[in-house]
C-alpha cells in the first residue's frame, strides 16, 4: 500500500511541475486552473498524511509556509563578482579595444542582455533538483533563502533533459510593476507606509520569515548565468539556450551581437523601450560570447574583464509645483522638500524631490505653482534640475525660506560656513530628540537590537523617553501597551538594553551625539582621555592637542558638558553601568607592520567594509587619514573612484592599491 501512495505523490510532483514549466517557461496552460489546484489539495493531502515522503522540491512547497528566523551565512563556492558600469559609448569603445589587443579585431561576438533591477540570487542544483539558494551578501558569502525562493512560481525545484550533474544557476528576483502597485494598494487600503520601489520591495521580501508571506508578493526571478567547474557548452549563448530547456526562465530579449555597432543600436532601442517593459531595467549588460576568452581575460579583484554594465542616464520630465514643505533632522539640519503633482519618472511614481538647502531654492529661483523638471539621480532620487519658464504664472511669489522651525517654533540659524539652516534647540525639538535616540541605539554606535524607529517615536510621545539614559529605566510592563507590541518583543527589547552595557566606551560616546565626534574623532579622543571624566573636565588646548581635533570639534564637545542635562544625562548612564572608561585592550594592536604609514580608502569597496578597513588600519599601528594630501601614504581604491584617486595620480607621491593589494600588504607580516 505504501508503495502505491508512494508512487502516486511522485506521478502527481511529476505533473505538476510540468505544468509549472509549460506554463512558466512557454506561456502554455496544458491545464485549467481548476483543474490544476484539485491536483495540487490531492498532492498536500497525501504528503500530510504520509510524511515519510517528504521531499524539499514538491510542488506543494510553493504555498510556503516554512518559518526562518534565521539565515545562516553560506559561503559562495564561486564568488559573485560586482559589474563594471559605463555611462556612454566612449567607455565602451575602450573596454572593446582593450578586448580586441587580447584576441584581435573581428574575433569576438558579444551577448546582450537586459540588467533586470532586482536581487541577486545564486542557485545550486544537484541532479536535477535545487539544493539551495543564497543571496549575494557581499559576493564572498550570502544567506541562505531557500525556503523563500522555492515559493517563486518561475524558478524550477525539478529540472528537464540533458542537464550537468551539479551546476550553480545566477540571476535576479524583481517584482513585476503590476505586482508591486497591487501590493502598495492592499497597503495603502490597511493604513501602512507604500513602498519606494520593486526593487527594494523585491529584496526585502526574500528575508521575510513566514516563506507563505513571501509567495504573496509573487515575486519572478530571470536566471542569466551558468556557473560551474566545466561547461557543457562553448559559449554563454549556447548555456542560455540549454537552460532554457532545462526549464529556467531566460530573458526572450537577450542578443547575439557581432560587433560593437549591433550593441549600441540593441542598446539605443531598449534606451526607448524599457518603459513599455512589465518590469524595471537601469541598464544593459555585456558579456564576451565565448567561454574560453572569458576565462583567458580572468577577473580584477572586484569585476569580470569579459562583462561590463551600461547604465542608461537618467531620465527627466516635467511636472507641477504643488508646495515646499520643511524637515527637520537628527541634528537639526532643514531639509526643504518639494511636494510635486505625481507623475511616472523611470518607471515609478513620484510625488517628492529635494530642494537641499536655501541656496538651492534660489538658484533655481523657484515660485509657487512653477512648472519644474524633475529627474532621478542614478534612477533612484528624485530632484528638480531646472524651471519651465514659460509656464510662470505673472502674479507667482518666489518661494520664501522659513524662519522658524516647523516642529518646535524656534527660530532658525544658519552657520557661516554650511549651506542649511539649523535648529539650536537640540534637546527639546521632537525630530531632534528622536533622532537623537535612533543613532544612539544604531548599529555603529549601542547596538540595540529590537528597538527601532518606530518603537523610539512611540515611547517618545507616550512620554517614556526624552534622551539615551531612559532607555535603562523602562520595564516590560510599559512596553507591552505599545502598538503591535507582544510579550516576547518586549523581552526582547529589555535583553537588547541590558547587552548595550557591554558596548566600549569609543561607541558610548559616538553614541551620544556630540556635534561633529563621528566614530573616528570618537576613538581618538579614547586613545587620549581614558574616561568620560577626563574628556569632561579637558580645557579646550588640552583637546586640540588631540591628532585631527580642531578648534570646532573642540567647541563642541565644551557646549555639549556645559549643559547641565547633558551632564545629568550622561551620570546616569554611568548608573546604570554603561562604560564610559577606556577598555584595557583598546589600544592594542595586532602587528607594527602599517607602523607610521597613513591610509585611506575611496570608491565602493566590495572585499570589506569600510569600517572594517579602518579597523584593520588601526589593528595593524597604521593611521587613517580623511583627505588626499602629501601625508598620505596609500589610497585604497574600490569600484568608481573618483576625485580623491584623481587627485592622488596627480600628485605622484601616493601608492595607490586595489583591495587586494591592500590585503596582500596586510599579510605579509
Amino acid at each position: 500500500m505504501s508503495q502505491e501512495i508512494k508512487e502516486k505523490i511522485e506521478s502527481l510532483r511529476k505533473e505538476l511541475h510540468q505544468y509549472n514549466n509549460a506554463y512558466y517557461q512557454n506561456d502554455e496552460s496544458l491545464i485549467s486552473d481548476f483543474e490544476f489546484d484539485l491536483k495540487l489539495q490531492e498532492l498536500i493531502k497525501l504528503e500530510t498524511e504520509n510524511p515519510e515522503f517528504f521531499d524539499a522540491n514538491s510542488p506543494t512547497l510553493r504555498v510556503g509556509g516554512g518559518i526562518t528566523k534565521n539565515f545562516p551565512t553560506i559561503p559562495h563556492q564561486f564568488r559573485m563578482y560586482s559589474l563594471d558600469n559605463s555611462y556612454d559609448f566612449d567607455d565602451l569603445e575602450d573596454w572593446e579595444k582593450r578586448i580586441e589587443k587580447t584576441f584581435g579585431k573581428d574575433e569576438v561576438e558579444f551577448v546582450a542582455e537586459l540588467k533586470y533591477d532586482g536581487a541577486s540570487i545564486s542557485i545550486l542544483y544537484e541532479n536535477g533538483k535545487m539544493v539551495q539558494a543564497i543571496t549575494r551578501g557581499d559576493g564572498f558569502q550570502g544567506d541562505e533563502i531557500s525556503n523563500n525562493v522555492r515559493t517563486i512560481s518561475n524558478i524550477p525545484l525539478t529540472l528537464n533533459g540533458d542537464f550537468p550533474e551539479r551546476f550553480f544557476m545566477r540571476g535576479e528576483i524583481y517584482l513585476t510593476r503590476k505586482d508591486f502597485d497591487k501590493i502598495n494598494e492592499k497597503r495603502e487600503e490597511e493604513g501602512l507606509d507604500l513602498f519606494m520601489n520593486p526593487r527594494n520591495t523585491a529584496s526585502g521580501s526574500l528575508k521575510m520569515q513566514d516563506s507563505a508571506e513571501v509567495r504573496k508578493r509573487k515575486l519572478s526571478a530571470v536566471l542569466y548565468q551558468f556557473i560551474s567547474e566545466e561547461f557543457p557548452a562553448e559559449t554563454h549563448w549556447e548555456l542560455l539556450q540549454k537552460a532554457k530547456t532545462w526549464g529556467f526562465n531566460i530573458s526572450s530579449q537577450a542578443k547575439l551581437c557581432k560587433n560593437l555597432d549591433e550593441i549600441k543600436d540593441f542598446i539605443n532601442y531598449w534606451d526607448k523601450k524599457r518603459h513599455d517593459l512589465p518590469f524595471e531595467i537601469d541598464g544593459i549588460v555585456l558579456k564576451i560570447n565565448n567561454i574560453k576568452q572569458q576565462q583567458t581575460l580572468g577577473y580584477t579583484a572586484k569585476s569580470p574583464r569579459w562583462a561590463m554594465a551600461y547604465k542608461f542616464k537618467a531620465e527627466k520630465v516635467e511636472t507641477k509645483l504643488e508646495s515646499v514643505v520643511y524637515q527637520v533632522g537628527r541634528t537639526g539640519a532643514i531639509t526643504p522638500v518639494a511636494n510635486l503633482k505625481p507623475i511616472l519618472l523611470a518607471g515609478t511614481t513620484v510625488k517628492r524631490a529635494t530642494l537641499h538647502n536655501e541656496d538651492q531654492i534660489k538658484k533655481l529661483g523657484l515660485h509657487e505653482d512653477d512648472f519644474v523638471y524633475v529627474e532621478k539621480g542614478g534612477e533612484i532620487i528624485p530632484k528638480i534640475v531646472g524651471i519651465n519658464l514659460d509656464k510662470r504664472l505673472p502674479d507667482s511669489k518666489e518661494i520664501e525660506y522659513i524662519k522658524n522651525c516647523p516642529e518646535c517654533g524656534t527660530e532658525l540659524v544658519k552657520i557661516e560656513d554650511q549651506a542649511n539652516h539649523f535648529c539650536p534647540n537640540e534637546l527639546h525639538c521632537p525630530p531632534q530628540v528622536v533622532g537623537r535616540m535612533i543613532h544612539y541605539v544604531s548599529r555603529k554606535a549601542l547596538d540595540i537590537e529590537n528597538l527601532g524607529s518606530e518603537t523610539i517615536e512611540q515611547l517618545y510621545i507616550a512620554k517614556l523617553v526624552e534622551n539615551p539614559a531612559d532607555f535603562y529605566a523602562l520595564t516590560k510592563q510599559q512596553l507591552l501597551p505599545l502598538e503591535r507590541m507582544a510579550e516576547k518583543s518586549a523581552q526582547n527589547i529589555i535583553e537588547s538594553i541590558e547587552k548595550s552595557k557591554e558596548i566600549p566606551f569609543e561607541k558610548v560616546l559616538f553614541g551620544v551625539g556630540i556635534k561633529h565626534v563621528g566614530e573616528t574623532v570618537a576613538k581618538k579622543l579614547v586613545k587620549n582621555f581614558s574616561t568620560i571624566e577626563e574628556l569632561r573636565t579637558a580645557s579646550l588646548e588640552e583637546l586640540v592637542q588631540v591628532e585631527d581635533i580642531g578648534i570646532k570639534i573642540a567647541e563642541s564637545i565644551h557646549e555639549f558638558f556645559k549643559n547641565p542635562e547633558n551632564i545629568l544625562m550622561v551620570e546616569r548612564l554611568k548608573e546604570y553601568g554603561i562604560k564610559l572608561e577606556k577598555d584595557e585592550n583598546f589600544n592594542q594592536t595586532d602587528s607594527n607592520i602599517l607602523e607610521g604609514k597613513t591610509f585611506l580608502f575611496t570608491g565602493k569597496l566590495s572585499l570589506f567594509t569600510r569600517e572594517a578597513a579602518e579597523e584593520m588600519v588601526e589593528k595593524n599601528a597604521g593611521k587613517n587619514i580623511s583627505a588626499v594630501s602629501k601625508n598620505l601614504d596609500y589610497l585604497v581604491v574600490g569600484e568608481k573612484a573618483g576625485s580623491k584617486l584623481k587627485k592622488a595620480q596627480d600628485l605622484g607621491t601616493i601608492t595607490i592599491l586595489d583591495e587586494q593589494e591592500f590585503l596582500d600588504l596586510i599579510s605579509q607580516k
